[in-house]
């Protein structure tokens, strides 16, 4: 596991998710489990069904961390503090509709939180293959957010030698990526350097696409 990677995701999204937020599209719970340290309460969600069953096994000892079954869209209503999904959007063919339903899980002001992978020019056989149907960029991502009536309030590109290595081998090699020493390297040497340097100065382009909107108060 990536672990600084997922730990530098984990820390972009906390300032902006409140006090009880819901994570839409949570997989096994990796990231669910990191922001529910700091969270009063946390929801997570899944649509699969036996990632579903995997999820409630997984928080069932943590009485703050409600887990439900959510599609996207889906017509639904809430009072979260911020939905928070990260790549998923880019499964989804309706994505507008699947931002116009974040948009009703949460509070006026509530803030809506993606992460989603970057450049079209990236699409791959590895994204095609776990169901991707589109990669961002800034513009295309404030369209959608805009069209699904929500403000954008941060849009930008994270880790930018993640596209370099990401295009390389999946486009240029035509490799998979999977766990291993290349992988173990890049998390402990090279994505820290990557972390600290965009903290500084947010990169022109990146693997992903950060960003957050809010609910019109």
């Amino acid at each position: 596991m990536a672990v600084n990677h997922r730990r530098w995701f984990v820390e972009l999204a906390l300032p902006y998710l409140g006090d009880d937020p819901i994570e839409v599209g949570s997989g096994m719970g990796d990231y669910a489990l990191e922001w529910s340290e700091a969270m009063p309460r946390f929801t997570a969600t899944e649509a699969h069904p036996d990632r579903l069953v995997a999820l409630k096994e997984r928080f069932k000892d943590l009485n703050h961390v409600e887990v439900r079954e959510m599609f996207l869209p889906a017509e639904v209503s809430g009072d979260y503090s911020a939905a928070v999904s990260y790549n998923v959007l880019e499964h989804i063919e309706d994505h507008v509709g699947a931002l116009r339903t974040m948009r009703s899980l949460v509070r006026p002001g509530g803030a809506i939180i993606l992460i989603v992978p970057a450049f079209q020019f990236a699409m791959s056989q590895v994204d095609i293959a776990t169901g991707h149907v589109r990669r961002y960029t800034k513009k295309t991502m404030r369209a959608a957010l805009v069209e699904a009536g929500l403000e954008v309030e941060r849009l930008n590109y994270a880790n930018a030698l993640g596209l370099i290595g990401y295009y390389m081998a999946t486009s240029v090699f035509k490799l998979t990526p999977k766990e291993g020493p290349m992988v173990k390297f890049y998390d402990d040497f090279v994505l820290p350097v990557t972390k600290a340097a965009e903290g500084i100065c947010r990169p022109p382009f990146g693997q992903s696409v950060f960003a957050v909107a809010r609910r019109p108060r």
